[in-house]
């Protein structure tokens, strides 16, 4: 699974780890992310990440 970077911020939505405090599991691909989630450190949405190569 790809790792994913905010565009804004630069915190990185890594799979493996998920977001267990905002309610993301362990190993959910960023695509399976709730599409109203939003970035832990700045806010804004998943049209705001890129994939990281």
């Amino acid at each position: 699974m790809k790792s994913f970077i905010c565009d804004v911020c630069g915190y990185i939505y890594d799979p493996e780890v998920g977001d267990p405090d905002n309610g993301v599991e362990a190993g959910t691909a960023f695509a399976d992310v709730p599409e109203d989630w939003l970035c832990p450190l700045c806010g804004v949405g998943k049209d705001e990440f890129s994939e990281v190569d």
